[in-house]
């Protein structure tokens, strides 16, 4: 066992009473200061990786647009089957 006494859970970090109570113009300016801070590490992609990233997604939209498009098809025939007494096949 360690002398040393157990720190409470609720301790607030030692810097944190020593900071000041912004008003509302100042919360409003250290979010901007903070925007901006974060907007510094944004790093913007090479030529390369945009052509990559953009393929990718059109082809997800692709796949996701066949996948609806057979499920409607699908769905649709069934219904129709069901409620319609239309045939299954031909698909037209």
């Amino acid at each position: 066992m360690s002398d040393t006494p157990a720190k409470k859970t609720g301790d607030a970090p030692k810097g944190a009473t020593s900071r000041k109570q912004l008003g509302f113009f100042g919360r409003i300016m250290q979010f901007f200061r903070e925007v901006v801070a974060e907007l510094k590490k944004v790093v913007t992609p090479t030529r390369k990786q945009l052509v990559n990233y953009t393929m990718v997604v059109l082809g997800f939209i692709l796949f996701m647009m066949l996948l609806v498009t057979v499920l409607d098809l699908v769905f649709g025939k069934l219904v129709g089957f069901v409620f319609g007494g239309a045939p299954l096949w031909p698909l037209w």
